[in-house]
């Protein structure tokens, strides 16, 4: 395939959900419409609370949302939430899962299969924003898959069940806390999932964290922006960022 049809499909692919984006708006319920807006505020779960977790986390927790940080010895966050504020907690993975309208999972990828065998029952039909990376070097056999069929297809088969949606993936952490509610432009965050109010929902936490979205498309799409591709690594504004994807602005 010529790089010009693979630009053409994923133009294609984009208008597609832009579509599925605006009619889903108008079948979701009023409540889950209100999630984002406001002063409402969604209950937050993570799924490990290292750099990229306790930073996104940390951003939320400064917007208003009430964030429960997991990892499998959250004896260990003590300091971290101490830090935050009483709408930071540390919990276990069951605690943070079952507290969670939305979870956030930063985890080495090879991890994946496992959390999905452990706690696949308790996260169906959660939102979960995926910010995992696949490094061969780390991750073995399962980057190759991610090579083979793209990350977000091999991300929702680990986690089947799962309202996925790809995100908070393509810089450091260092990046997104030195970055995060500068003026405008404000810093594009690619995302990308199949649930068309998952998206919503993910592009609402995007923007509370103090960054711009931009939706690339469904989880097909996601291999636009994982590790290595065009769409990773690009500290522009969403103008510059759709433009450097193709993307009707």
């Amino acid at each position: 395939m010529t790089m010009h049809n693979s630009v053409v499909r994923d133009r294609r692919a984009v208008l597609a959900m832009g579509g599925a984006l605006i009619f889903g708006a108008a079948q979701w319920p009023a409540n889950a419409r209100a999630q984002t807006g406001g002063d409402n505020k969604i209950p937050i779960g993570t799924i490990g609370a290292g750099h990229i977790g306790s930073t996104i986390g940390g951003l939320w927790v400064k917007h208003g949302h009430k964030v429960f940080f997991s990892t499998r010895h959250p004896e260990e966050l003590k300091d971290l939430v101490a830090n935050l504020g009483p709408l930071a907690q540390a919990r276990t993975v069951e605690q943070a899962i079952a507290f969670g309208n939305v979870l956030l999972i930063t985890v080495p990828y090879g991890a994946l299969p496992q959390i999905g065998r452990d706690y696949g029952a308790q996260l169906k039909g959660k939102i979960v924003l995926d910010t995992c990376n696949a490094v061969t070097a780390r991750d073995g056999a399962i980057a190759d898959e991610v090579e083979a069929n793209g990350i977000g297809v091999t991300s929702q088969k680990y986690l089947p069940g799962t309202r996925l949606v790809r995100a908070f993936n393509t810089m450091s952490y260092m990046t997104f806390a030195k970055e995060a509610n500068r003026p405008d432009p404000r810093l594009a965050v690619p995302i990308a999932g199949d649930d068309a109010e998952a998206v919503r929902v993910a592009a609402g936490l995007v923007r509370d964290a103090g960054f711009d979205p931009v939706v690339v498309g469904n989880l097909a799409d996601a291999k636009l922006f994982q590790r290595g591709a065009l769409g990773y690594g690009q500290q522009v504004s969403a103008a510059e960022l759709k433009q450097k994807l193709s993307l009707p602005q």
